[in-house]
């Protein structure tokens, strides 16, 4: 019987097969880039929303109020002061304070000794809450140093620095050092987007967005705004980015971690947010002497304690000149001031910051009586 002998296998050389190999390879690189889409859609929903923000360090719940929680991160006994970290409530989360593990502002302050330490973590409004003023933010804030004593040191970060300014003007004697971090003190000081965008608009502009939100300034509205104010960037340019490095798991981690907080924002309850559009942004009370709080016009002047002034050098959000108003503006005992390189989310969870300027702020916190380690 004779035997069959296999067929030659093709010449792969031959132009003759070019077609079917270029098939082939095509149809392999059309899975590979089908996987890679769903990849990037998923990653696109997770960023977007689907991933919720949240403390990174351990801490307790000292106290809740309807307007916040205040979070305890002493852990250890410790003597002296407590400090409280006033973080802003102007659309995100108090996670802007502690970010993630390893880049975090509280956590940067224990490990400069400052072991009395809370932080404000704000609540999305409710439409119940819709009619909440400055003042009910301030009560809750005076509920909360009170019960921590009656005195404290406060480091106000953006929006919570001019609460705290408020505060510490309202009640001197409670307030024994004051920290304003990219806090807009004077308004109508420096240029930047924000400002221009608020002066432009009239007031009926921003009444249409709490009333289309119920009576509530919806975080979403907020977020739309601060986009357009970079559109390229988170329109355009952070999806190619995304697909770009979607196999980069390090890559990965670190725009889930910012966007964990960015793409979360808050609800605002929308009496507060017009008054302080009207009042503080058009028409500059707190720098004027004119905005009431509790009952009685805030006088800058009236801050009698040591402060400490820190600024973005390129900050569009809050430009140093609104910042280190606060020197003139009070009657602070002493006061230092320091300017450093980057914008505005950067002066809070930057790591540069973080490093470099922080642990300063925390030395000088201790020395002002900041509880330390016992």
């Amino acid at each position: 019987m004779s035997e069959v002998s296999a067929a030659p296998a093709p010449n792969i050389n031959v132009p003759l097969f070019w077609p079917a190999l270029m098939a082939q390879d095509l149809a392999r690189q059309g899975l590979d880039l089908m996987a890679r889409n769903v990849r990037f859609l998923e990653e696109e929903t997770r960023l977007h929303g689907g991933i919720k923000p949240r403390l990174a360090s351990p801490h307790s719940v000292r106290l809740r109020l309807r307007t916040l929680s205040l979070c305890d991160y002493s852990g250890d006994v410790a003597d002296g002061l407590p400090t409280l970290v006033v973080a802003p409530y102007a659309g995100h989360t108090s996670m802007i304070a502690d970010y993630q593990d390893g880049q975090s502002l509280m956590q940067t302050l224990r490990a400069g000794g400052v072991r009395r330490l809370l932080l404000t973590d704000w609540h999305s409004a409710t439409t119940d809450m819709k009619d909440f003023d400055v003042d009910q933010y301030l009560a809750e804030l005076l509920a909360c140093i009170d019960d921590l004593g009656g005195r404290v040191c406060l480091v106000g970060l953006c929006q919570g620095g001019w609460i705290s300014a408020m505060l510490a003007a309202r009640f001197p004697h409670k307030v024994q050092a004051l920290v304003l971090a990219g806090s807009p003190i004077d308004t109508h000081a420096g240029h930047g987007p924000l400002l221009r965008m608020v002066q432009d608009s009239p007031m009926s502009f921003y009444e249409e967005l709490v009333a289309s939100g119920g009576g509530l300034m919806l975080g979403r509205y907020m977020l739309t705004g601060w986009k357009n104010m970079h559109p390229e960037q988170h329109y355009v340019q952070e999806h190619i980015d995304l697909y770009e490095h979607i196999d980069d798991p390090a890559w990965l981690r670190k725009a889930e971690a910012f966007d964990r907080w960015y793409e979360n924002p808050l609800d605002l309850p929308g009496r507060w947010y017009l008054q302080v559009i009207e009042q503080l942004f058009k028409n500059n009370a707190l720098a004027k002497g004119r905005f009431v709080g509790l009952g009685r016009a805030l006088q800058l002047r009236d801050i009698r304690c040591a402060l400490y002034l820190l600024a973005g050098e390129s900050d569009d959000i809050t430009p140093h000149e609104q910042v280190f108003a606060a020197q003139h503006l009070t009657g602070a005992t002493e006061v230092q001031q320091r300017m450093v390189p980057g914008g505005h989310v950067g002066l809070f969870m930057g790591a540069r910051t973080l490093d470099t300027a922080w642990p300063q702020i925390a030395a000088w916190l201790v020395a002002q009586g900041a509880g330390s380690a016992g």
